[in-house]
């Protein structure tokens, strides 16, 4: 369980090809604190901690996460948002995320408001996925309110901090982004479905 509140960003080290699935090797500046067999949210997926060694760490990505995220775009040099799991003795500042990422979405634009930053997402109609304004989305990790909803397509602002401080301020128009909706709204979209006989 994550709550969407960035720690840092770690940078992809070494990319490895084993099988269908691809070992990532990353550094960051929390890695001397890391565990073998640790949950660790990159750009919002939770992957597992599978070895450690000085200031780095390995994760394996197997091949229906790499269908479902971003994470098969990334290049050695690659900044990603990195998040521990949340303990239940600490405040949930963002909101509720499990770190499985449900698909990607593609970049349609990016306005600089003076300050802040205005990102417009879209996405396929595939599943029950929908946004509202105020409610709550994960884009690469990142808790973020809904400040526009359209069909298939929202916007967030970005204050300035999240900005500077992840990796929102690589992004480009094109570039694709992993996307977990909020929980409850799926539960609730996909009631809605069962009752239309959707």
């Amino acid at each position: 369980m994550f709550t969407g509140i960035i720690e840092a960003v770690g940078v992809i080290e070494k990319i490895q090809e084993n099988g269908t699935n691809i070992d990532f090797t990353l550094s960051c500046p929390f890695t001397n604190e890391l565990k073998i067999d640790q949950s660790l949210a990159h750009n919002g997926c939770c992957l597992t901690v599978v070895e450690i060694k000085d200031d780095q760490y390995v994760v394996t990505a197997i091949n229906e996460t790499l269908e479902k995220t971003n994470l098969g775009k990334w290049k050695v040099g690659s900044v990603v948002n990195l998040e521990r799991c949340m303990k239940m003795d600490g405040r949930l500042d963002g909101h509720i995320v499990q770190g499985h990422v449900d698909k990607t979405g593609e970049i349609v634009s990016i306005e600089n408001k003076d300050g802040s930053y205005f990102v417009t997402v879209k996405y396929n109609s595939e599943g029950n996925f929908v946004t509202v304004p105020q409610g709550s989305i994960t884009v690469n990790g990142i808790s973020l309110t809904v400040a526009k909803s359209e069909d298939f397509q929202f916007s967030v602002a970005i204050i300035p901090y999240t900005w500077e401080f992840t990796n929102m301020n690589t992004l480009q128009v094109g570039d694709k982004v992993n996307m977990e909706f909020d929980i409850i709204g799926k539960y609730i979209s996909k009631l809605i479905s069962r009752q239309n006989g959707i």
